[in-house]
């Protein structure tokens, strides 16, 4: 199974329960920037707190966890590391209300070559995200996204939030 496999994988498993997510990292750096290599699939979900155990154990029953404890290690970090039975990781964060509200307003339906749509984070909020990390790599991102983006970039935008965090 590739990355793209697994994240429809993942996509369906939300969409069967109505969970609102947006595919980040890699994936969107794919479709927004230049194309690199990603080993795993990173997506954020905006889950109701008080439906955080239930979504979590449903994951961990269709998912491998990557850790011991993966659900109190959820609920601490808002983080769930999980794997496809194929071994790609999935890291899912969970959003928080807010900016992340946002982010799942703008999130925009890209369809994949096997003719699978599934929800990706705009181009705005992941050189937002980039930013934040700020890591050399996501710097290298960030200008990827710029440059392939232009114009079409909501760089007011971008950079109110910037300012906010």
């Amino acid at each position: 199974m590739n990355v793209l496999e697994a994240a429809e994988q993942f996509a369906a498993f939300l969409e069967l329960r109505n969970i609102s997510y947006a595919l980040i990292g890699g994936i969107a750096v794919q479709q927004w920037g230049e194309p690199r290599t990603t080993r795993d699939v990173d997506v954020v979900v905006m889950v109701p707190q008080e439906q955080l155990e239930s979504f979590v154990g449903d994951a961990l029953e269709r998912f491998r966890a990557r850790i011991p404890d993966a659900l109190e290690f959820a609920i601490q970090t808002r983080v769930l590391l999980l794997e496809t039975d194929d071994g790609v990781p999935l890291d899912v964060s969970f959003g928080i209300p807010g900016y992340e509200t946002e982010v799942m307003r703008r999130k925009i339906a890209v369809t994949f070559p096997s003719g699978k749509s599934m929800d990706v984070m705009a181009p705005e909020d992941l050189i937002i995200h980039k930013c934040l990390a700020g890591r050399a790599r996501d710097m290298e991102d960030v200008e990827r996204i710029l440059i392939r983006q232009g114009q079409r970039l909501d760089l007011g935008y971008v950079r109110e939030w910037v300012r906010e965090f």
